[in-house]
């Protein structure tokens, strides 16, 4: 099979500028698009799109199918008449420049679109396309407008009692928290209009992220999205579906998921995410996961699997423990999983997040499967691998063994490129400059490339250049900002997700040298 090289942008759509408190899909994101464009690249890289909760984590949604309201542009809303003008404008505590403050944003524009919904469904021309979408999505929809409904609701009482968990599976009333169809159609008839808004923010949501993508295909520009293995505990899909996730009779997790202890952490990590009961998955042939893969790929034209390695065996903690050391590794479903989505879907386009302490057997499920796993040049410098020149080194550029992968500067999980070269020690220094420069660098010098943005696009070059299929780099090192510009540090709370980028980010000089690296290596035969 001939290998279509190609190369792009890693940017979540609320890192984009000038929009009010939040990056969203309005005009930036379509400048973003015109920018890729000139610089000659192909991809667009975003990160799970869902509704964010607490911690405003893009991989702990409330709905996996959902899209995030907050990424409605409000001016689009206005231009389509689905909304007024008057109704739309923003406090002067919202800025349109700066890091996202989630907590002012959510205060601000979640009210701004129940009004909004209400005024499109009283007066818009367009409501019988909204019927016919809310018909077509039904099997996610109906449960999403329902469970944000309820958790409205119980949330504001939850505020005034503070009870220890406002969690849906001890909070809620017990019907309703166990799904009881009786109890859900009798909320439904008395909250029609909460619902029906729900029901409305989503068509908004979906119809702008629809024309976005449209656009970006038409310039041969490709998205890719991202979903993690797991959802959240206080989400519609566990509520809606317990008798997949292992839950109790009162949907309370049985055992919950993370990842044993290792070098960087004598704890392990404690996720708390529900596990799927994968016998009964595998009983209703992962009905739900065909869905989710197939809801996915409508939105996006590639998708990326978070913690892959889940899903040939993953580490099961008893709920309840305060740490991840007393988990044990459990089987997942392996290639049975797999051959359903392909036999329900045909050859989709997936990428493994590979990461982590890989054992062969994932590895053998990543091959079988027939997916491009991640190398990340960030990984390759590590102070064990200075002294045998990479030679068992799997993300150094001349250890690829294959060119069916994807190569990243950094991740979301990272520090920015310039960051992380900026905290190297001497010796990771002068290996990791040597290395890009092809020759000895001294430790004075290497400070000066780093200093002088060189280094940093001598390491941009090289995933370029790579044997990898795709190559990615995330907007921060383009920019060349320091560890300002970090998306996540994991296991910690705060600023995280809200670094936003400024509209003057988007540089020509940048686009060009983009564009000519891509011709150089093939990943853009359209130099002019």
């Amino acid at each position: 099979m001939k290998i279509q090289r190609k190369s792009g942008i890693l940017l979540h759509p609320t890192s984009l500028p000038q929009s009010y408190g939040i990056g969203t899909l309005g005009q930036p994101a379509y400048k973003f698009v015109d920018w890729l464009e000139q610089g000659g690249q192909s991809l667009w890289q975003i990160l799970p799109l869902g509704p964010t909760g607490y911690g405003d984590s893009p991989y702990a949604s409330f709905s996996t199918f959902a899209g995030n309201p907050l990424l409605i542009d409000l001016d689009l809303l206005v231009n389509k008449g689905w909304a007024l003008s008057d109704d739309i404008i923003p406090p002067d505590y919202i800025k349109n420049t700066g890091n996202v403050d989630f907590g002012s944003v959510v205060w601000w524009k979640l009210p701004v679109l129940k009004k909004c919904a209400w005024f499109f469904y009283e007066h818009s021309d367009s409501r019988q396309v909204f019927v016919e979408w809310a018909r077509k999505n039904k099997s996610w929809l109906n449960d999403y407008a329902l469970f944000m409904s309820i958790k409205d609701e119980f949330d504001k009482k939850a505020q005034e009692e503070k009870p220890v968990s406002s969690m849906w599976n001890v909070w809620w009333p017990s019907k309703l928290a166990s799904h009881d169809e009786l109890a859900l159609k009798d909320w439904e008839k008395s909250h029609k209009q909460e619902v029906l808004v729900y029901k409305i923010i989503q068509f908004f949501f979906m119809m702008q992220w629809n024309e976005l993508k449209s656009y970006a295909n038409s310039k041969g520009i490709s998205l890719i999205g991202d979903i993690p293995i797991f959802v959240a505990p206080d989400s519609c899909d566990v509520w809606a579906n317990q008798r997949l996730f292992q839950v109790d009779k009162k949907g309370r997790p049985l055992s919950v998921a993370g990842v044993p202890p290792d070098y960087f952490s004598a704890d392990g990590q404690l996720w708390g995410n529900p596990l799927y009961n994968w016998k009964r998955m595998k009983e209703e042939n992962y009905g739900w996961w065909v869905i989710r893969i197939k809801h996915s790929l409508e939105l996006v034209d590639i998708l990326r699997i978070d913690h892959f390695r889940g899903f040939e065996a993953y580490w099961s903690v008893p709920a309840g423990e305060k740490t991840a050391i007393n988990g044990k590794w459990n089987k997942g479903p392996g290639i049975d999983l797999f051959d359903q989505i392909k036999n329900n879907l045909g050859e989709v386009e997936l990428i493994a997040e590979d990461l982590g302490v890989i054992t062969d057997e994932v590895k053998q499920l990543r091959d079988e499967c027939g997916f491009p796993g991640m190398k990340v040049l960030q990984f390759a410098f590590s102070e064990d691998e200075i002294e045998n020149n990479g030679m068992t080194n799997y993300f150094i550029p001349h250890m690829y063994d294959t060119n069916h992968c994807v190569v990243y500067t950094g991740t979301h999980d990272n520090d920015t490129l310039q960051g992380w070269l900026l905290n190297c020690s001497d010796k990771k220094l002068c290996y990791t400059a040597s290395y890009f420069c092809g020759r000895n660098i001294s430790t004075e010098e290497a400070k000066k490339l780093v200093y002088d943005g060189t280094l940093r696009k001598l390491m941009i070059r090289k995933a370029l250049e790579s044997v990898a299929e795709y190559a990615i780099i995330p907007m921060q090192d383009i920019i060349g900002i320091d560890n300002k510009g970090r998306m996540n540090t994991p296991s910690t709370t705060g600023s995280n997700w809200s670094w936003r980028m400024e509209e003057t980010d988007l540089k020509d000089e940048d686009a060009l040298l983009l564009k000519e690296y891509s011709f150089l290596y093939g990943r853009n035969i359209k130099k002019k």
